[in-house]
């Protein structure tokens, strides 16, 4: 082999390498930080990663927000309407949450099936509702009956 294109190779070969690592370290560096979004009833079917950071999407159920006396922590269930998940959050809510509300909510899930909460979003007008919270709810109806547990 010609010095010269065997100088070439080994250029072409190293800097594939390098750029393999620094892709490689970069991947695994942000795998932490990935939130995929999962509506309640892939939460409920177990298809979400158990303490992993993810987004759960839905609609606030009537009549389930529970406020603490003595603290920020707030209790609530999200439904897509076929199943629901309880939420648990401390902080200051945005001024738009409610009840039959859009709502994402950004946490972990517990061994329990609760989503602990450190990010809560709502709605900012009457005509949003994030595209993956829409995607999730569409063609669904509204149920009659209260939450349904994990």
């Amino acid at each position: 082999m010609h010095p010269h294109r065997k100088q070439r190779l080994i250029w072409v070969s190293l800097i594939v390498v390098l750029s393999s690592a620094a892709i490689g370290l970069v991947a695994f560096a942000l795998r932490d930080n990935i939130n995929l979004f999962y509506p309640p009833s892939d939460v409920v079917a177990g298809k979400a990663p158990v303490d992993r950071n993810i987004r759960l999407g839905g609609m606030v159920v009537e009549g389930s927000i529970e406020r603490s006396d003595t603290s920020l922590t707030t209790e609530f269930w999200v439904t897509d309407y076929e199943a629901s998940v309880a939420v648990r959050y401390t902080g200051i809510l945005p001024d738009l949450f409610d009840e039959g509300q859009g709502v994402v909510a950004e946490g972990r899930l517990d061994e329990a099936g609760v989503l602990i909460a450190s990010q809560v979003l709502a709605k900012h007008d009457e005509n949003y509702m994030p595209p993956e919270v829409a995607a999730a709810l569409e063609g669904k109806s509204k149920p009659s009956l209260g939450p349904v547990s994990p």
